[in-house]
């Protein structure tokens, strides 16, 4: 569970870096490859407008910030 909430926390990092290069389904793709490999299942990833990722975890910002990516588990 550990390892898990540091790689969704590198994953919050990573996807702020990248936030005014990537298009949010290509920063989508690129953090639900990472979750994969790291064996986790049963999760699901959303774009949303910022501000509205009730229930779930941002995980990733994209479109200059106005989008987030959201990470919810089950």
């Amino acid at each position: 569970m550990k390892k898990f909430i540091l790689a969704v926390g590198l994953l919050s990092l990573a996807g702020t870096a990248f936030a005014q290069v990537k298009s949010c389904e290509e920063l989508k793709a690129e953090i639900a490859a990472k979750l994969d490999a790291k064996g986790v299942s049963n999760y699901s990833l959303e774009i949303v407008d910022k501000g509205t990722a009730a229930g779930g975890k941002v995980v990733g910002k994209c479109e200059k910030g106005s989008k987030v990516i959201v990470y919810k588990q089950g």
